[in-house]
């Protein structure tokens, strides 16, 4: 029997489950390492969400821990680096509406966000949210005006990346 504080924690992780693909889909590049994220961000929220005081909503809340755990996972898996290929990543079934054209377009942009920097990541992560330039510097630490700035060099550096690529991976 599940007591209510899981249940009200599982309710409100299952509304916000979006959060829990973008972050390991930013973050991570192989199926099997964003699956480990997805845990890892799970685990995480459920140590803290004792502390959670309903100061600021669950999902900005959710958010935070996520990059935060992101970010150290990231430096973790750096320092354990793995040299395999993983053939599943290449097999991968997209969720919901299946269309290949858009598929694609989406595989060559989480490619380029792979060679973004933590904080660029980040920033892209909270845009993708729909998050204001104020919502993203906050979130961040920024000031507004510094967050826009941030987050025009980011959208560029992406450009950048995927015209460097030649849109082939």
């Amino acid at each position: 029997m599940s007591n209510p504080t899981e249940t009200a924690f599982l309710k409100l992780v299952n509304q916000h489950k979006g959060i829990l693909y973008k972050a390991s889909r930013i973050y991570a590049d192989s199926m099997e390492d964003r699956e480990d994220l997805q845990q890892e961000i799970l685990i995480q929220l459920w140590k803290s969400y004792q502390n959670f005081k309903g100061n600021s909503e669950f999902s900005t809340w959710m958010y935070r821990v996520a990059i935060n755990t992101s970010i150290t996972y990231l430096k973790k898996e750096k320092q354990r680096a793995t040299t395999h290929t993983d053939p599943s990543h290449h097999f991968e079934v997209a969720q919901e509406d299946y269309n290949p054209a858009k598929d694609k377009q989406l595989e060559i942009f989480y490619n380029a966000v792979q060679e973004l920097n933590p904080l660029e990541k980040a920033v892209i992560f909270y845009f993708m949210e729909g998050m204001s330039h104020k919502e993203i510097g906050s979130n961040l630490g920024l000031s507004e005006g510094n967050a826009r700035v941030k987050l025009n060099r980011t959208k560029e550096k992406i450009q950048q990346i995927i015209k460097k690529s030649g849109y082939e991976f």
